[in-house]
């Protein structure tokens, strides 16, 4: 079943998943008030970003080199969330004494402070990115988020060279 889905289908499905991921986010913010932290806000961009290469990806539909471009590109993208997921658990497992100090918010760093310290700060953290307001199966949001990442680098990169792949078997064929 797996193996017969298309290149369009396969990216659109990214698409989706990042979709309903960033939808949960929002409704545990809007819902639920758990307030994002810098860093959350950095892996939504994240989502974002990959998002928009899996719907390229899609309305592409691009054959052989093309597919396995749009998966490397979609790997290079969700390695960047997870290093910034990567960090927030880092943040979420210091000891009390270690965690930095809380900073301002996001909107007043962009309002008030130089770009390049906003974003130096943003993926630094603060003391609010280890906060832990919410866990599932003994893992925080930043842990789920770190898994879907990691999960969505490696199925991107199957997706580019499954097609390369397909695309040999069926030169060899025709060559028969």
């Amino acid at each position: 079943m797996i193996e017969k889905l298309s290149t369009r289908a396969g990216f659109a499905a990214g698409a989706a998943v990042c979709a309903a991921l960033l939808g949960f986010a929002y409704y545990l913010q809007y819902a639920k008030g758990l307030d994002p932290c810098p860093l959350c806000y950095v892996q939504r961009w994240f989502f974002y970003a990959l998002m928009g290469v899996f719907i390229v990806g899609a309305v592409h539909a691009p054959r052989k080199g093309g597919a396995l471009a749009y998966g490397v590109l979609a790997a290079l993208v969700a390695s960047g969330g997870a290093a910034a997921a990567s960090r927030q658990v880092w943040l979420q497992h210091l000891p009390a004494d270690k965690v930095p100090q809380c900073g301002p918010d996001i909107f007043f760093m962009m309002k008030n402070f130089p770009l390049g310290e906003t974003l130096m700060k943003l993926v630094q953290g603060t003391g609010e990115c280890a906060k832990v307001d919410w866990t599932f199966l003994g893992l925080s949001i930043a842990g789920w988020t770190l898994i879907w990442f990691v999960a969505f680098a490696i199925y991107a990169l199957w997706l580019g060279v499954r097609q390369m792949r397909s695309a040999s078997a069926a030169a060899a064929a025709a060559s028969l």
